[in-house]
């Protein structure tokens, strides 16, 4: 783990400007930069950094955040991949936790195989362009192939020489260790110490992870050898899992995230040439059967996947059970096939880029509509074998999360099959029962068998009826499991819609803005003369105003109903005590990234009418200073009247239930009369 010491040593140094601008095309705003938007198409500036707060925000999209977020959503990197890439940007030494000696040797492991995949990668690469054998074997399949040089270098494409140990003798010369070599599947190592590489004689296709790291190879072998594998993948080991794994990834995250799409082909040569020919939001499976790993690895970057089938009818049948496991991840799925005879790879060579991506809008298709056209070949007229392929069908929606989602297929399907919505609903039941059915058992067994290891005695006598209510807790916990699972919504912390939620993200903002100044207030105190007369008097004091709104708010023991706006609160005050101001950076490069995500917000909200170039169009802004004072008031007055309004709700709804009805009423009154008081403080009319 990196201590905080090193990541608060990168937030101090990096400056989001610097890092922003290697990405964004930024130009001068004032005091802020602004640019088009990386994350969609548009033809006018949506996005700010302001090197001042060291945050930025994209209006288009609502995204925004410190240079660490930043590289997490346009890069793709997990958190600490982006701190480590800020520390070498800026040359800050990494520290750790202090780790076992087990943690340490693992994770040196780790790092040694990377290095050496790393290594093999740049060696296999120099070959294919440098090395005459590897030019005229090697570079001239890939042109054969009709990959251009920009193409060969971007997906950093290779050859080994075919010769026993070549790569293995260079990298033991350049001083890599044989052990992992052998872990990689770089080289194999007999039981005679002989070694020999993996790889010999193949054209190597690098497989890098989400952030670019190289996993492992697949290797294509260019002799006719009947005993070779012509594909060879590299084997399991530590850094490379090939369920886990998706070849492109890493030069289609971008562009996928972009899009708000996913093509999902078989094979490297389907991805590279899509991606020559202009499609790059594509990535492959590498030839191995679809599973839930590679496909939420889809997901982070987009709902959205569209699986493209080669005109082989055979197998498309073979690949469709992929399209089911797409679904159980809560995905969007198209189906898309190519003409009689064509594969992503020749399509995309045989057409032009528009021809190509109209192809590819105009032929998608929704599942359903495919899956009927594809099955109902088989049943044409068979009664038995339709209603095999209504099921099958049916089957498929079941898996679909989403409750609403799954009743428009529903209808759908009802509409295309020529069959009642009723009896496909009936189906459905039937299929969510059978499956809550399995699952039960599937606790059940797995219960029983912790129990058998362990060792619980239980009494023979009643077996039967503990089985019976055990069978009928854990039916009620799976389908409570399942219900909570398919019924539940996201909840956005950062949305706020209620009245309440509106002037308490403006105390937030003012705190952030301007907690730390120091200005001077006025309040009208009560004061009773010497004739008993109530006179209004002001008086005058300075006071910082994240001190102001702690003091007022504190006397009514305000606690904020947004459970984030509440967080921060605590925080800034919590500061504001122990150091008497308040530090944004600390917010903006929060741990929770649910503070970190609404701080950025409200502070860029604040300079989103730079966008619009109103001082160009002689529309001048107050600033905010100039009436600080009153907005501080009006603030914590407007949160009050709200609350007010809302005990005077909750009293009224509980007069015709309250036994005490004149005390109720009496509150009533005097709180409308509070009410009254804090309008007329506003300076509004009730």
């Amino acid at each position: 783990m990196i201590l905080r010491t090193t990541i608060d040593r990168v937030f101090e140094t990096a400056r989001v400007e610097e890092v922003i601008g290697e990405f964004v095309s930024l130009k001068k705003a004032g005091s802020n930069f602004k640019g088009l938007s990386p994350f969609t198409d548009e033809k006018s500036p949506s996005f700010m950094v302001s090197p001042v707060k060291q945050i930025w925000k994209d209006f288009s999209t609502g995204k925004g955040g410190n240079c660490v977020t930043f590289l997490m959503e346009h890069e793709h990197f997990s958190y600490p991949e982006a701190i480590r890439y800020l520390a070498k940007k800026y040359n800050i030494e990494v520290e750790e936790q202090a780790q076992s000696n087990a943690q340490k040797e693992a994770a040196d492991e780790r790092e040694s195989m990377y290095l050496v995949s790393n290594f093999a990668k740049d060696y296999y690469h120099d070959v294919l362009l440098n090395h005459p054998k590897g030019k005229a074997v090697g570079f001239s399949y890939f042109k054969e192939r009709g990959f251009t040089d920009a193409t060969i270098a971007k997906f950093e494409l290779g050859y080994n020489l075919d010769e026993w140990s070549a790569f293995t003798d260079t990298a033991i010369r350049k001083g890599y260790d044989l052990e992992y070599m052998a872990k990689t599947g770089l080289t194999i190592v007999k039981d005679n110490n002989k070694q020999f590489d993996r790889f010999k004689g193949r054209v190597l296709f690098p497989i890098h992870s989400m952030s670019g790291r190289v996993l492992g190879f697949g290797g294509r072998i260019l002799k006719a050898d009947k005993r070779a594998a012509k594909y060879l993948n590299s084997p399991e080991s530590d850094i490379y899992h090939k369920s886990k794994v998706l070849y492109g990834i890493y030069q289609a995250k971008k562009t996928i995230a972009k899009e708000d799409r996913c093509f999902l082909v078989e094979g490297y040569t389907d991805v590279i040439s899509m991606h020559q020919a202009g499609v790059e939001n594509v990535v492959a499976s590498s030839g191995t059967a679809l599973t839930p790993d590679q496909i939420r690895l889809i997901r982070r970057l987009t709902p959205n996947i569209t699986v493209l089938f080669d005109g082989d009818a055979a197998g498309i049948r073979a690949s469709i059970r992929g399209i089911d496991l797409i679904l159980e991840q809560g995905m969007n799925v198209k189906v898309l096939t190519f003409p009689e005879g064509e594969d992503p790879d020749s399509f995309a060579k045989s057409v032009g880029t528009e021809e190509l991506k109209s192809y590819l809008d105009q032929n998608a298709k929704d599942f359903i509509n495919f899956k009927v056209s594809l099955l109902m070949e088989e049943a044409q007229n068979d009664p038995v074998k339709k209603a095999g392929l209504i099921r099958d069908i049916v089957t498929s929606i079941s898996k679909i999360p989403d409750n609403i989602q799954r009743e428009v297929y529903v209808q759908e399907c009802s509409r295309i099959l020529e069959i009642s919505e009723a009896v496909l609903f009936n189906e459905l039941a039937q299929i969510s029962k059978r499956a809550q059915r399995e699952a039960t058992q599937k606790v059940l067994q797995q219960q029983r068998q912790q129990s058998r290891q362990t060792q619980i005695p239980s009494s023979s006598s009643s077996s039967s009826s503990s089985n019976s209510d055990e069978e009928a807790y854990f039916q009620w916990k799976v389908a409570q499991e399942q219900g909570s699972q398919s019924d539940a919504k996201p909840q956005d912390s950062a949305s706020f819609e209620s009245p309440l939620e509106l002037f308490e993200r403006e105390i937030i903002k003012i705190l952030l803005l301007y907690g730390n100044k120091q200005v001077s207030f006025v309040d009208w105190m009560e004061e009773v003369n010497e004739q008993g007369l109530v006179k209004m008097v002001k008086e005058e004091y300075t006071s910082f105003v994240s001190q102001e709104i702690y003091v007022q708010l504190q006397m009514d023991e305000v606690e904020f109903s947004h459970p984030v706006f509440q967080n921060i609160y605590s925080e800034i005050i919590l500061k504001m005590n122990q150091e008497a101001t308040v530090s944004i950076e600390e917010l903006t490069s929060h741990s929770d990234v649910e503070i970190s995500n609404i701080v950025t917000d409200i502070l860029m909200d604040d300079e989103k009418h730079l966008l619009s170039n109103w001082e160009a169009q002689e529309i001048y802004v107050t600033a905010k200073d100039e009436v600080l004072p009153k907005l501080v008031r009006d603030a914590i007055l407007n949160l009050r009247r709200v609350m007010i309004e809302r005990k005077i709700e909750d009293l009224i709804q509980e007069v015709a239930d309250d036994k005490n009805r004149e005390a109720t009423l009496e509150m009533v009154v005097n709180y409308t009369d509070l009410r009254k008081k804090m309008f007329e403080k506003l300076h509004r009319i009730v």
